[in-house]
């Protein structure tokens, strides 16, 4: 349990942390690139939600509501993407 967790927390620093790098890179190629290795590592998390959820680390309303939270995030960042695609 304490190597999920752990290697979760990872994952969702990552997220904020590739689309800072990103725009800091001053390139809409580079930020669009980040962008997509953030959305990369959200995939992580969900996978490692499903892994905690199969191995009774959280129970079904947890998960329904964390995961749910996940797929919001996931639309923001794939909105993002789209709309800096399109400028």
């Amino acid at each position: 349990m304490y190597g999920l967790v752990m290697q979760m927390r990872r994952s969702c620093v990552s997220i904020p942390s590739n689309i800072a790098e990103g725009y800091g890179r001053n390139s809409t190629d580079d930020y669009l690139r980040f962008i997509r290795i953030s959305i990369g590592y959200l995939y992580e998390i969900q996978t490692q939600l499903e892994i905690a959820f199969s191995l009774k680390y959280l129970s079904k309303e947890e998960f329904a509501n964390i995961y749910e939270l996940s797929r919001e995030i996931e639309r923001m960042l794939s909105s993002l993407h789209k709309s800096i695609r399109k400028s």
